[in-house]
């Protein structure tokens, strides 16, 4: 799954010119807590809520609400704008992944979307989060089962194997590599519910069921 089928294309944007009484006003309109920022028709960078309220005064100020809205109608965004902001981006034909790996090694929630220097979406990490549910496909009934298999190769065509042999559609396949045991685990969704007949069959063949999970339905 690739950037670009996830991001959100209609971007909400501001310039670096617009006054921060707008930013908080679109902000709260959209429901947002970031704007990609423009200057003229290059990506600055992204402004988010948290800068937004450490420009505006404190709440022990003396200024009246008049006076407050004047002087955040003539603070431009350029004003408080974070200096020496990094600015990290992302193409629309990098995998989900990449933009994940991003987010977490920068400690950032969200990424402008970037096509020949120009801004074409934003993907953040909600985005991702929807991206990780479908993948799994929690989505729909299913059966989960976990196992241990042993290092080496074989294994998970040995087990892909045993599901078609049984007509048995798989939903979503994980492995990976738990460094606490030592050892390669399986999380395997299948559309059957009747599991039992599916961990005797894997257990016959020297499996370690660690855990089965039951999702009848989904809310």
């Amino acid at each position: 799954m690739k950037v670009k089928d996830r991001m959100s294309k209609n971007v909400v944007t501001i310039s670096l010119d617009a006054s921060v009484n707008e930013a908080f006003r679109i902000m709260k309109e959209k429901n947002i807590r970031r704007l990609p920022v423009l200057d003229q028709e290059r990506l600055a960078g992204i402004i988010t809520v948290n800068d937004l309220n450490r420009a505006a005064p404190s709440s022990a100020t003396s200024l009246s609400i008049f006076e407050l809205n004047y002087l955040l109608a003539k603070t431009k965004v350029r004003d408080v704008f974070p200096a020496h902001q990094r600015l990290i981006t992302i193409g629309p034909d990098n995998y989900i992944e990449t933009a994940a790996k991003l987010m977490l090694e920068h400690q950032i929630s969200s990424l402008p979307v970037l096509d020949a220097g120009q801004l074409v979406g934003i993907i953040t990490e909600t985005d991702l989060f929807r991206s990780l549910v479908d993948i799994l496909g929690v989505k729909r009934p299913h059966t989960r089962i976990d196992t241990l298999i042993p290092e080496g190769p074989g294994s998970l065509a040995e087990i892909t194997g045993l599901m078609a042999d049984r007509g048995i559609n798989i939903i979503n396949t994980v492995v990976y590599y738990d460094p606490d045991i030592d050892k390669y685990k399986v999380i395997l969704r299948i559309e059957e519910l009747n599991y039992e007949p599916v961990v005797e069959d894997l257990k016959s063949r020297g499996y370690s069921i660690e855990s089965v999970i039951v999702n009848p339905q989904v809310d």
